[in-house]
């Protein structure tokens, strides 16, 4: 799905951050959300990013707070430097309340190096997955809830180069 970015207002989308991570076997992280079942509740790190914060110091925080991963355990790969947009379906409240149409995001890639064992997602305290597994890119859009999926799929292009294992 091609979302025409003449059709939407950048002020009416929560600005917000995506974490791509890949591990030394060119797979990708993902988090089960906490509190869901069902085939479409995994999805990669992302969050909000805070007044006075630019975009990558938004990934970085993001990423800790929610895999408890940090700056001293990853290697930059690449960004997106386009915003993606998605519109909340019909009836879904976002959880600050306000009333955003959906989320732009910048997205970020990151290679693992640390050790599955330094995983925490308790690191922040109010917890956003309940579980974790390493996963082919190629295969994460099946995962996701079907109104990101568009975002998913762009992602999947322009990150796919890493999702290599590293010799």
């Amino acid at each position: 799905m091609h979302i025409n970015l003449d059709d939407y207002r950048p002020q009416d989308y929560r600005p917000c951050v995506g974490i791509a991570v890949f591990n030394q076997d060119g797979h990708v992280w993902l988090g089960k959300r906490f509190g869901q079942d069902g085939p479409y509740c995994w999805q990669m790190p992302q969050g909000g990013i805070d007044a006075g914060e630019v975009p990558d110091q938004a990934a970085a925080r993001e990423l800790y707070e929610e895999t408890g991963i940090s700056p001293d355990m990853v290697t930059p790969l690449g960004e997106i430097k386009d915003w993606l947009y998605y519109n909340f379906p019909e009836g879904y409240t976002p959880k600050n309340g306000r009333d955003w149409h959906g989320q732009r995001q910048r997205w970020f890639a990151f290679r693992f190096n640390g050790d599955d064992n330094q995983i925490n997602l308790q690191a922040h305290g109010e917890q956003e997955f309940s579980d974790w597994k390493w996963h082919p890119l190629s295969d994460v859009t099946n995962l996701i809830i079907p109104f990101k999926r568009h975002v998913y799929d762009t992602i999947t292009v322009k990150f796919e180069h890493f999702a290599q294992p590293v010799n």
